[in-house]
């Protein structure tokens, strides 16, 4: 009897050890098809009916797995949408999460900030190094609402100004902090053109306060004048006032002639004209103001058959700063040329002015063509210059199609050069000149 209840419980504990085994295979062989994405067949895996339960838990494990993969493939249809949308935005848009890492950069971010190579699955101050955008991410995550700040960022030599809009994702909120989406608009032009138009008050200030300080001093001697001065004085001091008088015409003039150039304003009058006739136009003003002065002045006319469509009075504007420029920051002795050749593989004529004057300085030499930028300060305002005669010549260039550019060499004098559309060139482009010799342009 004994032995037939130990074989009884023998039995049984096979039995039970057999199902066990084989729902903890089941068990695993589930687990693994839910790991992978897939639904368990029990059928694949030769596994007996271990009991109701069972096969009711690998259906709805199925069951579940089918959805996580259908919303899997809805979300990534949305994300592709999201991204398509953000793609054609011209603003910057991030969205960050509760640890500061950033799960969304659309392209304009990499535009923004070309050195963020890797924006998405970074920390947020890993990429973009600002205290006040992590300040500004405090802020929303802190009060949950929308909030708006313009941030300076200087990397590698570069300054990019952002207005940053930030604001919590609705639906994300967790212990450490909700998702925060920022919307990032770049405004570093803006804050460009802000500084230029700061810069332009304070030097057109500046530019007009002598003069008119000047003549309120001496107006105000001669007010006070209780007979005294002698008819000399006065005569001296009706000169000072007349010529600070004519300073102040020139600026305003100059202010003027700019604003009209810069706001679309002025309309060229223009017509077919050989540059010769331009070149000799300039010589025939000017050549007896640089006689007097001592300046020597030639012309260099290598572009016969061509002709230029221009304004004539407006490129007269062009070479008069040109050469005024010349005579008046160049020593006497100083052999100033002025020249037009043709360019035969662009359909272009090409004007300059050269000089072998003590020429500018290389740091000074790239903003030349700013209004009121002066490379000796003190000494240009003593020879009367108002500051926007190049920024004039750029201008009236650019009306006509053309862009000006500077050399210049210390020591060996400067050149002023630019091109305009050429018609029916029939002289082929000369040889370069020896290196010695660029500057000066010797015909």
């Amino acid at each position: 009897m004994l032995t037939l209840i130990i074989i009884g419980l023998s039995v049984a504990l096979v039995w039970i050890g057999r199902r066990y085994w084989l729902l903890r295979r089941g068990v695993g062989l589930l687990a693994d098809a839910v790991a992978q994405g897939r639904s368990f067949l029990h059928e694949d895996n030769e596994l007996p009916e271990l009991h109701p339960a069972w096969r009711r838990l690998v259906s709805e494990s199925g069951s579940l797995v089918r959805e996580i993969a259908r919303l899997k493939e809805q979300r990534a249809g949305q994300l592709s949408q999201l991204e398509t949308t953000l793609g054609s935005l011209r603003e910057g848009v991030l969205i960050v999460d509760r640890d500061n890492y950033v799960l969304l950069a659309n392209p304009a971010v990499r535009r923004i900030f070309p050195a963020a190579k890797s924006v998405v699955g970074q920390r947020l101050e890993l990429v973009l190094h600002s205290l006040d955008l992590l300040g500004l991410l405090e802020t929303v995550r802190t009060s949950e609402e929308s909030a708006q700040r313009e941030i300076e960022f200087r990397e590698h030599g570069r300054t990019v100004w952002i207005e940053a809009t930030g604001a919590a994702v609705p639906g994300t909120t967790e212990q450490s902090g909700p998702w925060c989406l920022f919307v990032l608009h770049d405004i570093t032009r803006l804050k460009e053109l802000e500084n230029v138009r700061k810069e332009f008050v304070a030097n057109v200030s500046h530019e007009l306060k002598t003069p008119i300080t000047m003549l309120k001093g001496y107006a105000e001697t001669l007010c006070d004048d209780d007979g005294s001065m002698s008819a000399a004085d006065r005569l001296q001091f009706a000169r000072t006032i007349h010529r600070h008088a004519e300073r102040l015409s020139a600026i305003v003039e100059d202010l003027l002639t700019l604003s009209r150039l810069e706001s679309g304003g002025a309309v060229l009058n223009l017509a077919w004209q050989g540059p010769e006739r331009v070149v000799e136009a300039a010589i025939e003003e000017f050549r007896d103001a640089f006689a007097a002065s001592g300046h020597e002045l030639a012309a260099v006319c290598e572009a016969a058959g061509s002709e230029s469509r221009i304004d004539a009075m407006r490129l007269g504007q062009v070479f008069t700063n040109l050469l005024e420029n010349a005579q008046k920051y160049t020593p006497g002795g100083t052999r100033v040329v002025v020249g037009v050749r043709s360019v035969s593989r662009s359909a272009e004529v090409e004007y300059w002015v050269s000089d072998n004057g003590p020429g500018i300085p290389p740091a000074d030499l790239p903003r030349i063509f700013e209004r009121f930028y002066r490379v000796e300060k003190g000494r240009s305002r003593d020879k009367g210059g108002t500051g926007l005669g190049l920024s004039i010549v750029k201008h009236i260039v650019q009306l006509h199609g053309g862009q000006v550019t500077a050399e210049s060499r210390l020591g060996q004098g400067t050149r002023i050069s630019f091109r305009l559309p050429a018609r029916s060139p029939l002289v082929p482009e000369p040889q370069p000149a020896a290196s010695g010799d660029r500057l000066a342009n010797a015909p």
